[in-house]
């Protein structure tokens, strides 16, 4: 079947209000007429003010991360509720900067991404392994395990709501990244594996993005992979011009 291609920028902890609220303005303005899905997650303390600048537009709302309980006495933590109520529609849950460097366990993270999917929020769900694991030929245990870890209690149906993001770690801000046949492996072998994990309708239907230093100048190669249906882009989301051509693929 044919799955929408959906490219989503991770601004991560970058901008200040003034460049958030223009570079949403840019974005809105170049994407306007494009066919894609489109999102862009921004830092929280941007949230509503890029939210005003996007809301009618082609493009999604959202957050760099969520936490896994409701209000109450959490502190430094942002709730569903919160994230919702300015108008976030969807969460980046598990990218391998929370895993390595905050230390964010697969429990942690699918407490998280159940907590999204029942307060009705969509989910980019990160998996994928570090250059270790890629030499030691882990790559597909690690990304197994993380999906079957990171999934548990989630059922066919909430799938719908859920997009896996593959990012090899050793391709994260380097410049490095796979080459489109590697990438394209572990996608095919990340759908075959969520058909054990569920069916094959969900596995045809899930999007999975390629995470791992996508830009311009190899963002066709990539996104001309079978199994390769967007990119969660860092660096280049960061500015319009870099980051419209790659939603042109």
């Amino acid at each position: 079947m044919a799955r929408t291609h959906y490219i989503a920028g991770n601004w991560k902890m970058n901008t200040s209000r003034a460049e958030a609220v223009k570079l949403a303005q840019d974005l809105v303005a170049v994407l306007k007429d494009k066919k894609g899905k489109y999102m862009i997650g921004v830092p929280f303390v941007y949230l509503d003010a890029v939210s005003q600048v996007i809301k009618g537009s082609n493009i999604i709302l959202g957050a760099q991360d969520v936490a896994a309980t409701a209000n109450g006495a959490h502190t430094g933590e942002v709730s569903t509720e919160m994230l919702k109520d300015v108008g976030v529609q969807t969460v980046i849950i598990g990218h391998s900067e929370r895993r390595h460097e905050i230390g964010e366990s697969d429990e942690l993270i699918n407490k998280k991404v159940r907590r999204c999917l029942s307060e009705g929020l969509d989910v980019v769900l990160c998996i994928g392994e570090l250059l270790a694991d890629r030499e030691a030929g882990n790559a597909e245990t690690v990304c197994a395990f993380q999906l079957s870890a990171d999934l548990a209690g989630v059922s066919a149906e909430q799938m719908a709501h859920v997009t896996i993001a593959y990012e090899p770690v050793w391709a994260i801000g380097t410049g490095k990244t796979a080459t489109p046949e590697d990438a394209e492996a572990i996608h095919k072998f990340c759908r075959e594996y969520i058909a054990k994990l569920y069916n094959q309708k969900v596995a045809d239907e899930t999007i999975i993005q390629y995470g791992g230093s996508m830009k311009a100048s190899n963002a066709k190669d990539l996104l001309a992979q079978p199994d390769i249906d967007g990119g969660l882009i860092g660096g280049a989301s960061l500015k319009a011009d870099t980051f419209a051509p790659i939603c042109e693929f």
